[in-house]
């Protein structure tokens, strides 16, 4: 047995174990044909599934190499006065990790080209040169689908896009709904009170493990949810994550990083919730990336990533960008081609890698919410 099945089989019979403690978890495994997919038939038994994707405690390359790496986001509305804010869907998840993340997780250019297992610790000097006095800002537009049967009570995911500087995406989990409770409003809350707490950080030097710390512990309502934030600063992007959703960096059509998927199990992902009878704020990951004007960000929660690949969303990036297109009428092509695979039950999906992974013989994308939020790095002085 190669060291990587035998670390994958140990991770995934350490969180069997795990399992079932704290907020409700997102639809389970057999409930898989809800979804939007096709399931045939499991496997083999849950007790008895592998995690064939497993990437590591903290995430690792994607399938087919080429420098990319497999993460889930999160995103949705937040009603709060000054801000540009729409909703968008995603879901669903594709790796596992067996616990809290490293503190933090730098990537440079150069990870392309090493061994992407082992990010590099800081970011290099002429990166620091080009990003020192933050000329850069972030132009976003947004797309929210929601499911198709959420439609009247507007979904469950959650966002902000705030002073050209910082976004944010929560997927709310929706099995709070067979509570009475709105899954929704925890993300909305959340999204709203880490708005309030970037408000309160000096603008050129956002701390966003406080940032986040704050927003939690300042949302009391009922639920839980994922959270990804993600700030342009004097050092270039910095980005904090917890659960499954994500983001991915592109550069002249090519994928410069994509943050891993937390989730203690298939389909189970990491929330915060109030109180601390869930995962916390410090079991997120933080992330530094250097960027250039031009590089694209495009955050989403699972609905999103769970039915497009990399590089499909690379494809509609370099088409949109060649051809002028605003980062909202973007994030509606991406989100509208996410859309079409969810509905797609002939179609192999990462979903449907993950879910074939877990044990089961599913096919076809996961029907979820979906939010696509896009960013344009761009210099100021650019529109």
């Amino acid at each position: 047995m190669s060291p990587a099945i035998a670390l994958q089989r140990a991770a995934a019979w350490l969180l069997r174990g795990a399992a079932g403690a704290g907020a409700p978890r997102a639809a389970s495994s057999a409930a898989l044909p809800g979804m939007g997919g096709a399931l045939l038939s499991p496997a083999r038994g849950l007790q008895g599934r592998e995690a064939a994707g497993f990437l590591g405690i903290w995430g690792g390359p994607a399938a087919g190499g080429g420098g990319s790496w497999w993460f889930r986001c999160a995103a949705s509305s937040v009603p709060r006065p000054g801000l540009l804010m729409e909703q968008l869907l995603v879901g669903g998840g594709r790796s596992f990790a067996t616990g809290a993340a490293p503190e933090e997780v730098s990537f440079s250019p150069a990870a392309r080209e090493a061994d992407v297992s082992q990010p590099e610790k800081s970011v290099g000097t002429a990166d620091k040169t080009m990003l020192g006095d933050r000329s850069l800002k972030l132009v976003s537009g947004v797309c929210y689908l929601p499911h198709p049967d959420k439609e009247e009570t507007g979904g469950e995911d959650a966002h902000f896009i705030w002073d050209e500087q910082a976004i944010g995406i929560a997927d709310g989990v929706g099995g709070w709904a067979s509570y009475g409770i709105d899954a929704g409003q925890y993300a909305r809350d959340i999204m709203s009170n880490a708005v309030t707490a970037i408000e309160e950080e000096p603008k050129d030097s956002i701390d966003l493990t406080r940032v986040l710390e704050k927003a939690h512990s300042s949302t009391t309502v009922p639920g839980s949810s994922t959270a990804c934030i993600i700030a342009i600063t004097n050092q270039g992007i910095q980005a904090i994550n917890l659960g499954d959703s994500g983001f991915i960096v592109i550069r002249d059509g090519c994928t410069l990083c994509r943050s891993p998927v937390q989730q203690h199990d298939f389909n189970f992902s990491y929330q915060l919730q109030s109180g601390n009878s869930s995962d916390l704020p410090n079991a997120a990951q933080v992330f530094k990336v250097p960027v250039v004007s031009g590089d694209v960000i495009v955050a989403g929660t699972d609905g999103l990533f769970d039915n497009l690949y990399n590089n499909d969303i690379t494809a509609v990036v370099v088409h949109a960008t060649r051809a002028g297109l605003e980062p909202q009428v973007t994030a509606q092509k991406i989100a509208a081609l996410a859309r079409q695979r969810a509905q797609d039950k002939n179609r192999p999906t990462p979903f449907s890698t993950a879910a074939q992974d877990a044990g089961y013989r599913y096919y076809g994308g996961k029907l979820d919410d979906i939010t696509v939020v896009v960013s344009y790095v761009t210099a100021f002085g650019n529109s």
